[in-house]
């Protein structure tokens, strides 16, 4: 591990806590610009600070890097202990940089509760970059239910009618699968000596009927969070209740924290179980891909459409966790790095058409294009991207998990490859639906092509979709070596 001299990890932390508690402090809805402005800047500093993650990070380097510890509670031997990694390192940028977009979406739109609004972002942001950074099992504990506090806000006050059932729902929903996480690791606090240190439990001696029962109990924390099928029934609901910015960071990070789970927690401690219920996560991740991407298909709410096909698009992260090679591995933490710039995007364009006409009903639209073209450009740019298209992020990492899926095994690769058909297919349905044809409502005739805010927004996350497309090697270079370590830990049995 390599010990941080500056705490880089701890700033990216608690920087925009700190500025999401200012701005709840100096918030009035007398003077909503300045607490705007202050989540601006708190915002883009805190995105700045982690950019040094980026410049010094050790692509060759095995182990934890940027690595913070002190004691936090002494009595029971919990240590606030941070680092990244190849697998971590690329989720606390996006955090950051993603929350710059929700800040910035929420300008013109949020009118009341401005200040509190913000403020919840911000902390939220610090949070989740807190899950992905931490090594200490109870201090991500910690931070992994905190999420839930700032999103069960977001949603429950500025979402739409039916809000407080889908917080409620969004919070019982996690908070059982957690609890189920919080026993596993107690029992692996007492296995390792009293010992909440992650990657002392990596290398903890444990029979195949423990690492079962621990599989499964993580299992159940994180995939609610993915979701996974058939948990997910929480995240359409949570979707179409929740303000953009809420859908844009459920999506982008909020979904990756179970994923990242998975990595940090399932495969290393359990290699046994992960091996031996890997049909099981296969056969679920195939369902989500294949039956979730037919359920989309059918949807006549956009967000609810957007929403199926993130289940369907993190049924493909799961699959190529439990292949077991690099290809699938390296393909799974690419699209889920491509899904938070994709479907970040997809949502704030329903965003958009949103303000204008204040509902996301597809029958109700058509013709955009005529009225809206710049507008209708970026959205077929992202609708591509989503359904897959070669040059943008969204081929890159579909394309490396059904490589990896055919090497592991041929007709599971030919059943993840039918994502892309389904995925090309809702995508098309939307985008025709939406876009072209004739103005058949008048309405849609009325509205406005996009302001100089919402092109800035969907014009970065065009270049970030884009380039990611192009050049993929900048975030595979960076997992290389840990992806290689992990499969490597997971290939040696720790039966006795």
């Amino acid at each position: 591990m390599m010990q941080s001299t500056f705490p880089i990890l701890s700033l990216a932390i608690w920087l925009p806590i700190a500025f999401g508690a200012l701005v709840l402090a100096i918030g009035r809805d007398d003077n909503p610009g300045l607490s705007r402005w202050v989540s601006l800047v708190g915002s883009i500093v805190s995105f700045l600070v982690t950019l040094p993650l980026i410049c010094g990070f050790d692509k060759a380097a095995h182990g934890m890097q940027f690595v913070e510890k002190s004691k936090w509670i002494e009595l029971f031997n919990i240590n606030y202990s941070l680092g990244v990694d190849g697998l971590s390192m690329w989720f606390v940028v996006l955090t950051a940089f993603i929350t710059i977009f929700v800040v910035i979406a929420a300008w013109e739109v949020i009118e009341k509760r401005v200040s509190q609004y913000l403020g919840s972002f911000l902390i939220l942001s610090g949070i989740m970059i807190g899950v992905f950074c931490a090594l200490d099992g109870m201090l991500f504990y910690v931070f992994f239910e905190s999420t839930l506090i700032p999103m069960f806000i977001i949603i429950g006050v500025w979402g739409g009618a039916n809000r407080v059932y889908a917080s409620i729902k969004l919070f019982l929903y996690t908070f059982m699968g957690s609890l189920l996480m919080l026993v596993a690791m107690l029992y692996l606090y007492f296995a390792s000596g009293k010992s909440f240190d992650i990657l002392k439990w990596h290398v903890l001696p444990l029979q195949m009927n423990e690492q079962i029962l621990i599989f499964l109990a993580f299992l159940m924390a994180f995939a609610v969070k993915v979701p996974m099928w058939p948990v997910h029934t929480w995240l359409p609901d949570a979707h179409v209740e929740a303000p953009t910015g809420g859908s844009v960071v459920l999506a982008a990070i909020m979904l990756k924290l179970g994923a990242y789970g998975f990595l940090r927690f399932s495969l290393p401690i359990t290699p046994d179980a992960s091996h031996y219920l890997s049909g099981f996560v296969i056969t679920l991740s195939l369902v989500a891909v294949i039956y979730i991407g037919l359920v989309a298909l059918v949807q006549a709410d956009m967000k609810k459409l957007v929403a199926y096909s993130s289940i369907a698009h993190m049924g493909f992260v799961t699959l190529g966790f439990f292949m077991f090679n690099d290809m699938a591995v390296q393909g799974a933490i690419v699209q889920m790095i491509s899904h938070g710039f994709v479907s970040g995007a997809m949502f704030l364009c329903i965003g958009v058409l949103y303000d204008r006409m204040h509902t996301r009903e597809i029958a109700q639209y058509g013709g955009v294009v005529n009225v809206m073209p710049r507008f209708a450009a970026f959205f077929i740019l992202f609708s591509m991207a989503n359904a897959g298209l070669p040059a943008t992020s969204g081929f890159i990492g579909e394309f490396m998990v059904i490589l990896g899926a055919v090497e592991y095994n041929f007709w599971i690769g030919i059943l993840a490859a039918t994502a892309l058909i389904l995925g090309a297919a809702y995508s098309l349905w939307l985008a025709k639906r939406v876009i072209f044809g004739e103005i058949t409502n008048h309405h849609v005739a009325e509205m406005t092509d996009l302001n100089k805010r919402e092109f800035l927004m969907l014009g970065v996350l065009a270049i970030c979709t884009l380039g990611m497309g192009l050049w993929p090697a900048p975030f595979t270079d960076v997992m290389q070596t840990s992806v290689s370590d992990l499969l490597q830990h997971v290939s040696i049995s720790k039966l006795n």
